[in-house]
């Protein structure tokens, strides 16, 4: 069985109307059998609002009323809508205890139990819809089939056992309907809810497409495929029609927000095609991701991740001395942070933080806990509001002429830290934050426009 998953983000399910325009798509394609949904727009940032220390009784009613009229807004379209109001309800009442024990106990599975809701309340109204267009669809609780372990917030997915129960559980029922599914959650060996991260509806989609031997993955979004750059800094930007994987994790690692880093990784493990497109507009059809492209151009992208922390630490220590390294990624691996870039002297290493992994509920990485332990070897200095610009493409740590055309475009700019060398496909700068818009826009004249490279 040709089998796709079809994954559709918060601004595709924000309402009745876009929730009908992903059903259109889902039913166009005999293949797409699986589909996968996260919240309604703006739902889960009220969910982490509830979660936050120090709500008052008036603004979690306040909240709770908001998220419900963004529910009601669906269900009151629906023209049989008695039972998917009553589940509904269900859920929304769930979201109203557990706000409630928040109050007094701010437990990090507590937490993940409550959003979860918004993922689960999206997948029973996207099966309504499809049904009401004549479909056999049912919602499917992601959580029987989705294994992870018990780090609440940033639960890591057991690949092994999701693929077991994906295929003894999901997949006999696949030939007989349509299933819509949850993104972003998960439960571990407890049957706790858990979640993968913020971003990690991506991550589920292409988690269970491996686990199910699917085809493809089709992300579909609100922008019509990855561009060579935000169109919103460069009005010029292209939209690219095939890139490889190598590209594409390189671009979502380093800020290309249409798609999560971690969905690459289940897609190349077993070469599943990756689809990205509009779901507003899908006849302008998206980006492919495959293994392989032909032709591949030295200059593919401009990405920018916006929001960067710059760790400092200085030691007499590392002069002529071994382990520094060795304990500072000790410590860092101890608070479960890995290590974005690093540049290093004789008696300083600078590093940024990897902040894709990311707890649900908005947890800083940067903890008291962490940065005392690090002080007690090294003076730490931090720096915020910084960004970073990385141009991605093939075989740029080999071709001659790189360098000149790049720090030509940013000898006006103040560049805080250059990482390039360990991969073939990326040169990163870190600059400051009010001049990253600048520094993409130069760099995407000087790269992509009056020329051809994609």
């Amino acid at each position: 069985m040709s089998l796709v998953v079809a994954k559709f983000g918060g601004t595709s399910v924000a309402d009745y109307f876009a929730m009908g325009r992903c059903a259109d798509i889902v039913l166009a394609n005999p293949a797409t059998r699986l589909v996968v949904v996260s919240a309604s727009s703006g739902v889960t940032n009220l969910l982490v609002e509830l979660a936050q220390p120090g709500v008052t009784e008036p603004q979690r009613l306040a909240v709770l009323k908001k998220i419900a009229a963004i529910q009601y807004a669906i269900v009151d379209k629906l023209p049989r809508n008695d039972d998917v109001a009553a589940d509904v309800d269900a859920l929304l009442t769930r979201v109203d205890v557990l706000s409630q024990q928040l109050l007094k106990n701010t437990d990090k599975a507590i937490i993940d139990d409550l959003l979860s809701l918004g993922e689960r309340c999206s997948s029973v109204l996207f099966a309504a819809v499809l049904r009401e267009k004549g479909a056999k669809a049912s919602a499917f609780d992601v959580r029987q089939v989705m294994r992870t372990d018990s780090n609440f917030g940033r639960a890591e997915p057991q690949i092994t056992e999701i693929r077991q129960l994906a295929q003894a559980q999901l997949l006999p029922q696949l030939s007989e309907q349509l299933l819509v599914t949850q993104g972003f959650i998960g439960a571990d060996a407890n049957n706790c809810t858990t979640t993968l991260g913020r971003g990690g509806s991506d991550y589920s989609a292409a988690l269970l497409a491996e686990a199910l031997d699917a085809n493809a993955v089709e992300i579909w979004t609100d922008v019509a495929g990855i561009y060579t750059t935000d169109p919103r800094l460069a009005p010029n930007a292209r939209p690219i029609p095939e890139i490889s994987f190598n590209e594409a994790a390189e671009m979502a690692t380093f800020g290309a927000k249409v798609l999560h880093p971690a969905t690459i990784l289940p897609a190349v493990r077993q070469q599943i095609q990756v689809f990205v497109g509009s779901s507003k507009e899908p006849e302008k059809g998206g980006t492919w991701i495959r293994h392989q492209v032909e032709n591949p151009p030295v200059y593919r992208a401009v990405a920018l991740r916006r929001d960067q922390t710059l760790l400092n630490l200085h030691s007499l220590q590392m002069l002529h001395a071994q382990g520094f390294l060795a304990e500072t990624f000790a410590t860092l691996a101890r608070h479960k942070i890995s290590v974005d870039l690093i540049t290093t002297s004789e008696v300083n290493v600078s590093l940024t933080l990897d902040k894709t992994g990311s707890e649900s509920s908005g947890q800083g990485l940067l903890t008291e806990a962490l940065l005392q332990e690090l002080s007690q070897h090294c003076r730490v200095r931090v720096e915020d509001k910084l960004a970073l610009v990385a141009i991605i493409g093939n075989r740029i740590a080999t071709t001659a002429g790189i360098c000149q055309q790049v720090f030509g475009v940013l000898a006006s700019h103040n560049v805080r830290m250059i990482c390039q060398g360990a991969s073939p496909h990326n040169l990163c700068v870190l600059v400051h934050e009010a001049e990253a818009a600048d520094v993409v826009a130069a760099l995407h004249r000087s790269l992509f426009e009056n020329v051809e490279q994609v």
